[in-house]
Order: structure tokens, then C-alpha cells, then sequence
């Protein structure tokens, strides 16, 4: 039997999936409003506003089916509950660079990831580099723009 694999994610990050879920199934009934008031124009073959109708219909079901999969694998983690010396999902991690700047990041789920904002997935390259680490580990990552090295300066459960 196939098992499940769960998505970690924090409650801000659930929460939002739940607000799109809720905005999705208020709009696929008026899309279906569109199509049908777009039919009632006559010929479908270039009917412009209903194949667009269609289109968003499909894109609808599409995003519907992806939160509903990912809400119901939906591993809820509270950065509070957790504590440790080890760089795990939900830490944020104060790192220092080359030129000893700190950067700070929290490491969340793919859904939330935001790195403008400083979260980044505990699946892209930086995440992956920093899950086990400790203060004082050094971390070399591999991104588009070559090598970057960082010292894990502090981790933080907040």
C-alpha cells in the first residue's frame, strides 16, 4: 500500500491555502453562470467569451484539486512548540555570509516560501543545505550564481 506523504506547513501557511480554497468554490459557480450565459450566444466555435470561460473553468478545477490535496497532507508545525541546537522545518536561521552580513530565514513549506521576505522551502538548495545543521556549522550551497558559503550564527524557534 502506497503511503502518504505528508506536507509540512505552518498555520499561516494552511490558513491561506484554506482562504484560496474558499475563494475558488465561490467563483467556479459564476464561471459556470459565464459558460452558460456565453452558450446562449449562439455559435460556440467563435464564441471568444465562452471558450475563455472554459479555459478559467478548467484552471479552477485544476488549483481546487491541488489545495484540496495539499490541505488534506497537511502536516501543521508551530515554530513555539520546537527547541533544539539543530537547523529542522519551522527554525529561523540567522546566517552569516562572506562578508560576515547577516541574513536571516525561516524555513517553511513550498507553498509559503517567500525569500524576498526571508522564508525559504525546506526543499530548495539553501533549505536542504541548512536542515540538521548547528550554530557554528559551516553551509556551502550551489545556486545559479555559483558557490555561496554561510555560517549558521543562531537558530531560533519563534
Amino acid at each position: 500500500m502506497a503511503t502518504v506523504e505528508k506536507m509540512p506547513m505552518l498555520q499561516e501557511g494552511y490558513d491561506k491555502l484554506s482562504a484560496d480554497l474558499k475563494r475558488l468554490k465561490i467563483e467556479r459557480p459564476l464561471v459556470v453562470d459565464a459558460i452558460e450565459e456565453a452558450r446562449a450566444h449562439g455559435d460556440l466555435s467563435e464564441n471568444a467569451e465562452y471558450h475563455a470561460a472554459k479555459e478559467r473553468q478548467g484552471q479552477i478545477e485544476a488549483s481546487l484539486n491541488d489545495i484540496e490535496d495539499k490541505l488534506s497532507r497537511a502536516q501543521i508545525i508551530d515554530p513555539k512548540d520546537l527547541s533544539g541546537d539543530k537547523v529542522v522545518f519551522g527554525a529561523t536561521v540567522t546566517l552569516l555570509d562572506d562578508d560576515d552580513k547577516p541574513v536571516k530565514y525561516q524555513i517553511v513549506g513550498q507553498t509559503e516560501a517567500d525569500a524576498k521576505s526571508g522564508r525559504i522551502s525546506y526543499n530548495s538548495p539553501l533549505g536542504r543545505a541548512l536542515i540538521g545543521r548547528k550554530v557554528e556549522d559551516e553551509v556551502e550551497v550551489t545556486v545559479p550564481s555559483g558557490d555561496r558559503y554561510y555560517l549558521v550564527s543562531k537558530i531560533e524557534f519563534i
